[in-house]
């Protein structure tokens, strides 16, 4: 156990303005606590407060929050060559007969840390290329809800138009909007005997037509950054069948680093593709996990049904898999917790050879 290897846990509970933090013996008792403030001036604070009070040098600081309010102290720590141990949340159950304070939650970090296998320390996400990655993503999926949104909008008033042009709205409100169709929407010219709302309706036309043609290219130009990155982090992991640039920068952002999950179990359990017993009585089944990253999840989704539509070893694993009984459902778990192992090799290969190559 962690407990037995370590002279002091740091505990921080991290907020917006300010943290929490606790220092503790190995056995739980505290030894100290402060509360610094979410700047550099406050982490200077703080590695002077540990240098204070720890009782030896073998230390482990477990934050809440490494990857959003606490990313900076995060970072401060990491850099002075502190152990970092990403915590929990802690959950509901956890907190019965407790209450919620910000002394209490830098405590619960420090009992996080204390029951942790030596060899299973959660470790915070990395920095650089994959936080690009991240960043891409996000954009990406704001851009992708606007374009929905603003699709749903323009198909809106195209099929509920009126005037001579209603007939050839209607009809293009129920296909697709490609490129061309929405520059030809966005150049439409307003008849000058329009009425207030067809004129409204035409401007509002127009609008839609133009943002969304903008959302098209800023989509397009964010893939390319992401399969650019993807291709240079882990070289051919697009080139696997239904991995395409978006899910295997998703891949990568959940991944982090190797070591991170120590092995394709732990990575589907975080995917939330581990299988869970199901069983009672003389059923013995599994059924979806609905834990664990739902992005990640999300991506082995995508693959999965790619494959299953195109791959003719996929295909054949499907009707073997009908043919024994399974249903759809238990289909698509199964072949995502197989999709989870092999991106997990693959990205604990590439990623190696990678940084061996950089270094």
């Amino acid at each position: 156990m962690l407990a037995e290897l370590v002279d002091a846990v740091v505990g921080i509970d991290t907020h917006r303005d300010t943290h929490q933090v606790e220092i503790a013996l190995p056995t739980g008792a505290p030894i100290a606590t402060c509360s610094i403030t979410n700047d550099t001036r406050g982490y200077a604070q703080l590695l002077a407060f540990i240098v204070d009070h720890t009782p030896g040098p073998r230390l482990a600081v477990s934050i809440e929050g490494t990857r959003s309010y606490g990313v900076g102290v995060t970072r401060a720590l990491g850099a002075a060559g502190l152990p970092i141990i990403e915590a929990e949340q802690p959950a509901r159950k956890t907190r019965r007969g407790r209450g919620k304070s910000d002394p209490i939650d830098a405590h619960l970090a420090v009992q996080f840390a204390l029951r942790l296998d030596a060899d299973r320390l959660p470790t915070p996400r990395a920095d650089g290329d994959r936080d690009a990655l991240r960043i891409l993503l996000g954009a990406r999926h704001d851009l992708t809800m606007a374009s929905t949104a603003q699709t749903n909008r323009l198909r809106a008033l195209l099929r509920d138009g009126d005037g001579d042009r209603a007939d050839t709205d209607r009809e293009l409100a129920r296909g697709a909007l490609p490129e061309d169709t929405l520059t030809a929407l966005a150049r439409r010219r307003l008849p000058h005997d329009a009425t207030r709302a067809q004129a409204v309706r035409h401007g509002e036309i127009r609008r839609l037509a133009i943002a969304l043609r903008a959302a098209a290219r800023a989509l397009k130009a964010n893939r390319a950054q992401l399969q650019s990155i993807v291709d240079e982090l882990a070289p051919g992991l697009t080139d696997r069948h239904g991995i395409g640039p978006v899910s295997a920068a998703q891949a990568i952002v959940s991944f982090s680093h190797p070591g991170r999950c120590r092995n394709d179990a732990a990575f589907a359990a975080l995917a939330g593709a581990s299988p869970l017993e199901a069983s009672s009585g003389r059923t013995v089944r599994h059924r979806l996990n609905r834990g664990g990253d739902r992005a990640l999840n999300r991506a082995l989704h995508t693959i999965a049904l790619t494959r299953m539509a195109s791959c003719p070893r996929t295909r054949a694993y499907v009707a073997r898999r009908t043919a024994e009984g399974k249903t759809p459902r238990e289909i698509r778990r199964c072949l995502k917790r197989y999709i989870a192992r092999e991106l997990y090799r693959t990205l604990t290969a590439t990623m190696i050879s990678t940084a061996e190559i950089g270094a």
